[in-house]
């Protein structure tokens, strides 16, 4: 490994300016121009980063519609459409940083009346532009009562230069067929923003390392009662720990053997650092490589369907069916 280049990543666990999309965004920006001057190449935000993790879908009942109305209404007037205003802001301040930058976002769905909203994982290169990005498959039990469920369109391995990076959102990280096909298109830096902290989590993004060979990057908002405005009067419903805390983060990076390299981080907002050789990509898949020698396709087989599932399929004109011919329609 001596001399094999390397490339650094930061994992931001911070909170959002909690619903509120401007402010969140401008804090995302300071906090890429802070990780560039540090050395990052990569910089990894947590889930629904922008403008907040809707954390009361687990504390409030379905059945109190006026207030999760109130509340959905908020969150969507503050969430984003990609490409759109946010994203160029986010790509400037990746563009000028020369970073990879990773950030989970609420999105708007342009396309039925825009009303849906998606929990995603946004891309954006070096050079501002939009790399990828992927909606979460399936939302996590409360979550549903917040994000529709993405198709598999835009689950996809992204080439950095430096490294493959893929990325699979909070539970969709127990989604072994997921993790399969990432690791099936070569991926080598695993990305796993999440909600989630403490065990058995903690566990899994080693176990996920080990599994895939990849680097693991399990990236968490840390977020306090008091990060939550009043005005929301979510204070009752909301519990915290003795001294404040919702969610202590726990965000952690791990390496290709299973090992910790940074964190977890826990109560506390901060910036993890780890720095990977180019070389610690390839050289432990030499015993296990899930999607390479260690794999049996002619024993187990994977499908993909990535086709998009758009709400409308427009049709500009009738296919003409032939009928049957006479010997066809006997033997019918």
């Amino acid at each position: 490994m001596n001399g094999a280049p390397s490339f650094r990543i930061a994992a931001v666990q911070a909170a959002p300016v909690f619903l509120d999309l401007e402010r969140t965004i401008d804090k995302a920006c300071a906090l890429i121009d802070r990780t560039a001057a540090e050395g990052a190449d990569l910089v990894v935000f947590p889930e629904a980063f922008v403008p907040a993790y809707p954390v009361w879908v687990w504390f409030i009942p379905s059945g109190k519609t006026h207030r999760l109305r109130a509340l959905y209404a908020e969150l969507h007037r503050n969430s984003i459409t990609i490409p759109g205003p946010a994203t160029r802001r986010l790509g400037e301040a990746a563009a000028q940083a020369g970073v990879i930058v990773a950030i989970g976002v609420n999105e708007r769905d342009p396309e039925a009346g825009a009303g849906t909203l998606y929990n995603t994982l946004l891309l954006l290169g070096r050079d501002g532009s939009i790399l990828g990005r992927h909606r979460k498959l399936i939302p996590t039990s409360g979550e549903r009562l917040v994000w529709g469920r993405g198709d598999g369109s835009d689950l996809e391995v992204v080439d950095a230069g430096f490294a493959r990076i893929g990325g699979l959102i909070c539970w969709e990280n127990y989604m072994p067929l997921a993790r399969q096909t990432l690791y099936a298109w070569g991926e080598q830096v695993h990305l796993a923003p999440t909600w989630d902290h403490g065990e058995p989590w903690l566990s899994s993004m080693r176990h996920i390392a080990k599994e895939s060979r990849c680097v693991v990057v399990g990236c968490c908002q840390a977020l306090r009662a008091e990060d939550i405005p009043d005005r929301l009067g979510l204070d009752e419903d909301i519990p915290a720990d003795d001294d404040g805390w919702i969610n202590p983060g726990d965000s952690v990076i791990v390496d290709p053997d299973g090992k910790l390299l940074a964190g977890p981080a826990h109560a506390e907002e901060t910036i993890l650092y780890a720095d990977v050789e180019a070389d610690q990509l390839v050289a432990p898949r030499w015993q296990l490589d899930v999607a390479g020698h260690y794999s049996r396709p002619d024993v187990f087989e994977l499908r993909f369907h990535g086709r998009a599932t758009p709400q409308v399929h427009r049709v500009t004109g009738l296919e003409e069916v032939e009928p049957p011919d006479a010997e066809t329609a006997e033997d019918a």
